[in-house]
């Protein structure tokens, strides 16, 4: 029985999957061709970084990474490395839903020497690329909704979003709880209503993560992420090269995770110190594989573009 369901399962997501080759080959031309250089790292490492809503996945007396973050940050701290780009399995444990999953592919690249208005011109040239490369460009079509995706795209500020569908503004430190609720009952529900691609720009500056604070506004953080056809698609940083600022944030974050009963993590030492050994001005991001696929062949789960999704092993 689970023998013939592989055989339809597999046979009707093929014309999915080769678009998916597609689309993975023309965003590694495109980042070669850019001048970045293609690397690897670690699958299992010691310590995640603490963040309250992402639990790592344990292997043995390791984690599975939830994103290549550290480690990549770490390459950019030796001075040597100032542009590369990653695509690899990442691992959140529990996450399993229409536009998620446990175990899922992400392209990860950061910039030295740049901020986020690169970030997002990359995301635009990249996404265009992929969209030609599957015969897409420059409409895609998903779930009834026409998505231009001709560049540039909208930048909004998240305190103009939540005005205009939330009917209220936050501030620098707005109540988590409400601000979840909001965003993701509101504010996304609007933006995956537009005929175009979103960033959402200017986050309140506790909810910066790994990005610095905007130094025209420190209300803010330099952070964006990018909305398109009902799908969040990527997470980008103006990165933090603060060791000391880092640490506090971690170290909250880590409490913070206590408070919920979350399992504990040990602050990464060597992330820290390559910190303290001096990283440059540089900004990064991760966009989500799968969700890409999604946009560009018009699936409506996340299932359809994944050969083996969680369940079918």
């Amino acid at each position: 029985m689970n023998e013939n369901n592989d055989k339809e399962r597999l046979a009707r997501l093929r014309p999915a999957l080769e678009k998916r080759s597609l689309i993975i080959e023309a965003v590694k031309k495109h980042f070669c061709d850019k001048g970045f250089l293609e690397v690897e790292t670690p699958m299992r490492i010691p310590s995640p970084a603490p963040e309250l809503h992402i639990d790592a996945e344990p292997s043995g007396t390791r984690f599975l990474i939830a994103s290549p973050e550290l480690q990549m940050k770490r390459m950019l701290a030796t001075g040597q490395y100032d542009r590369i780009f990653q695509i690899c399995r990442c691992f959140r444990r529990g996450e399993r839903g229409e536009n998620h999953l446990p175990e899922f592919t992400m392209i990860e690249w950061y910039r030295a020497g740049a901020g986020i208005a690169e970030l997002m011109e990359d995301c635009e040239e990249m996404i265009r690329c992929a969209a030609v490369a599957c015969d897409v460009f420059p409409r895609a079509h998903r779930k009834n909704a026409t998505i231009d995706l001709s560049p540039p795209w909208e930048r909004m500020s998240v305190s103009d979003a939540f005005e205009k569908f939330a009917g209220w503004r936050p501030g620098a430190s707005p109540d988590p709880r409400m601000f979840d609720k909001d965003l993701v009952d509101k504010v996304e529900p609007a933006l995956a209503s537009t005929c175009r691609p979103v960033f959402m720009v200017e986050y309140p500056a506790s909810m910066a993560s790994l990005a610095r604070l905007s130094p025209n506004d420190p209300s803010t953080a330099e952070r964006f992420e990018l909305y398109a056809g009902g799908l969040e698609l990527a997470n980008g940083f103006a990165e933090l090269t603060d060791p000391v600022e880092q640490r506090k944030r971690f170290e909250d974050e880590e409490s913070a995770r206590r408070v919920a009963g979350k399992q504990p993590y040990t602050i990464d030492e060597r992330f820290l110190h390559a910190l303290e050994s001096g990283l440059a001005p540089c900004a990064g991001i991760a966009l989500g594989v799968d969700r890409l696929v999604m946009l560009l062949t018009g699936a409506e789960k996340i299932d359809d573009v994944v050969a083996f999704p969680e369940g079918t092993t």
